[in-house]
Order: structure tokens, then C-alpha cells, then sequence
């Protein structure tokens, strides 16, 4: 990426996890960037296109990152822990943040809510595949297909990750422990499969 845009990019995740999305300013970014603003108008015509810009530099290296683990060969219950671990690292981050700042803004522009649906559905794809493994390993998942597996892990995710955001410990302690038990119950499933 040209070292304009991507400078604009980290200014604009710098600003959004200090201000959020509502006060976020271009005329801050580009100083923050050291670039006139007609540089933010000219890479991405305006503040939702540098924030959608950055969601997605952000979302491809950690659907990557998520492929790569959930194709190893690791045990299943194992790679749903390490799931749980990177929430950790992308709370700290920021990238949690900023997804669910843009999913918010998304309540109320139909573009934007359709650009942050297509990055979430490339989480829900590798959760898809990961469900779908699970089902040929454990057998028949009784009602629940895989694909409603996959949505219902996701949306867990998304909805944890929107009440750690509030920064209550005692909620977020619950939504870590709700969040680990998926990985209790799919080692009771795994474990008596690799034993036989």
C-alpha cells in the first residue's frame, strides 16, 4: 500500500479509538497524519471511507490469522481457547472497537451496514467451515446445522465483544467465562472421539 493512504489509516484508527466514530474528524486525521486533507478526500473521499478502509486492512490480516489457526491441526477445542485469546488481543488492540463503532454508525446509513455485513461474513465463513468440520468428526449436530452453529458462535462473539466494550469487569468477567464454556463442551465431544 502507498504510504500515504496507510499513514492516514493508522492516523484514522488513532482517532477513532480516541474520539469514536461520532467525533471523529477528518481535518484531525490528516493532522494527525501529517497530510493536507485534500489527501484523505483524494485516497478515500471522506471520513467513511478512510474508517471503512481501515476496517478492512484490519479484517483481512485477522481473518487470515483466524484461517491459519483453524486449519491446523490442532484439536478443535484447543483452536476455539486460542479464539478466545485473540478477542483478548483484538480488544487490546482496537480492532474490536472499531468494528463495532462501524457497525453502529451501519444502524443508521444502509451503504455503510451493507460494507460491515461483508466483512463480518468473512468471519462467519471460517466459523462456517470450522462447524462444518466439526459435524463430519462428531457426527450429526442434532437440530442445529452448521451454518446455525456458525451464526450462533459468531453473534456470541460480536455480542461479548459489545458489552466488554462497556468496561464493567463483572460483565466482563461473564462474557469470558460464557465465551471459554464453548470450548468445555466441544472438548467433551472431542476427547472420548480421540480416545476410541
Amino acid at each position: 500500500m502507498n504510504p500515504t493512504p496507510l499513514r492516514i489509516i493508522e492516523a484514522a484508527r488513532s482517532c477513532l479509538l480516541a474520539d469514536g466514530y461520532a467525533a471523529l474528524s477528518t481535518r484531525r486525521v490528516a493532522e494527525v497524519a501529517g497530510v493536507p486533507l485534500s489527501q484523505i478526500h483524494y485516497h478515500f473521499r471522506g471520513k467513511q471511507g478512510v474508517i471503512l478502509a481501515l476496517l478492512d486492512h484490519e479484517n483481512r490480516q485477522l481473518v487470515a490469522r483466524q484461517r491459519e489457526m483453524y486449519g491446523s491441526d490442532t484439536p478443535l477445542w484447543r483452536r476455539y481457547e486460542q479464539a478466545c485469546d485473540f478477542l483478548e488481543d483484538d480488544l487490546a488492540s482496537g480492532y474490536v472497537r472499531v468494528l463495532q463503532e462501524m457497525i453502529a454508525a451501519g444502524w443508521a446509513d444502509t451503504e455503510l451496514a451493507a460494507r460491515v455485513l461483508a466483512l463480518l461474513q468473512s468471519w462467519f465463513d471460517v466459523l462456517g467451515e470450522v462447524a462444518r468440520e466439526a459435524e463430519e468428526r462428531f457426527g450429526s449436530l442434532g437440530p442445529i446445522r452448521p451454518a446455525d452453529l456458525s451464526m450462533l458462535i459468531g453473534l456470541s462473539f460480536l455480542g461479548g465483544e459489545a458489552v466488554l466494550l462497556l468496561g464493567d469487569a463483572g460483565w466482563g468477567d461473564r462474557v469470558r467465562s460464557a465465551l471459554r464454556s464453548a470450548g468445555a463442551v466441544i472438548r467433551r465431544f472431542e476427547e472420548p472421539a480421540s480416545d476410541a
